[in-house]
């Protein structure tokens, strides 16, 4: 029993070694071919700098001397090349032509050094210069500026001037002109009884004059006094100014509706209401005879009578019956 025991774990520990040998070997196969892939890699990346000198020689023995570069163009002549040799970069100090055959100092044989002297005082005597010129410069361009500015301030005194001239003589030309209409285009208003009116317009009188007793409103459906006369009239119908005078209101009533007074002169006016497409506006003269407006629809006031033209004469604010001025 003991043997067998002793020969099973035997068994076992030669089956752990040779599985520990076989993983060995694989693993160290491995590590082989990677290290070799590897390699493969960077030998692809390595830079043969024996091949590029090589190349670099070739380049260097396929390239013309100097001596070559001036026998070449001593052949061909400077003036078929649009190549300048005497041409220095503009504001850089640092590129030098050192060719005393193509010096541009036109001195043959000066050194680099003199040309390097003779520069330097030329750039300095040109800063001297250009700070000169600019000093020079700038005193001239304020000198400008003031003379401009003295010129500036000069015109705006006279444009001040000049329009404060001009509006004090607009003034006086607009006074003038006022006082010339006021005298000459405005005419003088002097009713008197004996002058007489105009019918405004022809028809039959609907309600008259009455101020001493009351007289029938039918729309009201009362009795009341009437200060004017009320007129009959064709809705659309023209109406005519019943004197010379001047429009003094025109404006809306609510019994009257659109209305028009006039003043006549010597404290009379005339009264007209119930109009549409009035012609006049206020402060306009008018002449006897002239169209002032048409019949409109009656107000609510005067649904019952019909359209008609409300007509009313007052003195210094009293009624006056028109129908003792009418002829």
């Amino acid at each position: 029993m003991a043997r067998r025991n002793r020969n099973g774990v035997r068994k076992e520990r030669m089956i752990m070694l040779a599985s520990s040998v076989l993983v060995l070997t694989a693993l160290t196969v491995t590590g082989v071919f990677v290290q070799r892939s590897n390699r493969a890699e960077k030998e692809d990346y390595v830079v043969d700098f024996e091949t590029i000198e090589q190349g670099s020689n070739t380049t260097a023995d396929n390239m013309m001397t100097g001596e070559e570069l001036d026998t070449l163009f001593a052949e061909v002549g400077t003036d078929d090349l649009d190549y300048d040799p005497s041409f220095q970069e503009a504001n850089s100090q640092k590129v030098e032509n050192t060719d005393e055959k193509y010096d541009i100092s036109g001195k043959s044989g000066q050194t680099t050094a003199e040309n390097e002297d003779s520069d330097k005082k030329t750039d300095g005597e040109s800063d001297l210069k250009s700070a000169e010129d600019k000093k020079e410069s700038d005193k001239k361009e304020n000198s400008k500026k003031e003379a401009a500015d003295k010129t500036k301030e000069k015109t705006d005194e006279e444009e001040g001037m000049f329009d404060e001239s001009v509006d004090t003589a607009l003034g006086a030309g607009e006074a003038e002109t006022a006082e010339a209409i006021s005298t000459t285009v405005q005419p003088s208003l002097d009713f008197k009884e004996e002058d007489g009116l105009v019918w405004p317009i022809v028809g039959d009188v609907l309600i008259n004059y009455s101020m001493d007793k009351t007289v029938y409103f039918p729309t009201l459906q009362q009795y009341k006094y009437n200060p004017a006369i009320v007129i009959a009239a064709q809705q659309g119908a023209g109406i005519s100014a019943a004197a010379d005078g001047r429009v003094t209101s025109v404006g809306y009533d609510s019994v009257t509706g659109n209305t028009i007074v006039m003043d006549l002169g010597n404290g009379y006016e005339l009264t007209y209401g119930q109009l549409e497409n009035i012609t006049v506006s206020e402060g306009s003269y008018v002449n006897v005879g002239d169209g002032i407006g048409t019949v409109a629809s009656p107000t609510k006031y005067y649904s019952m009578e019909g359209s008609n033209v409300y007509f009313k004469l007052t003195k210094d604010g009293e009624p006056v019956n028109p129908m003792t001025q009418l002829h």
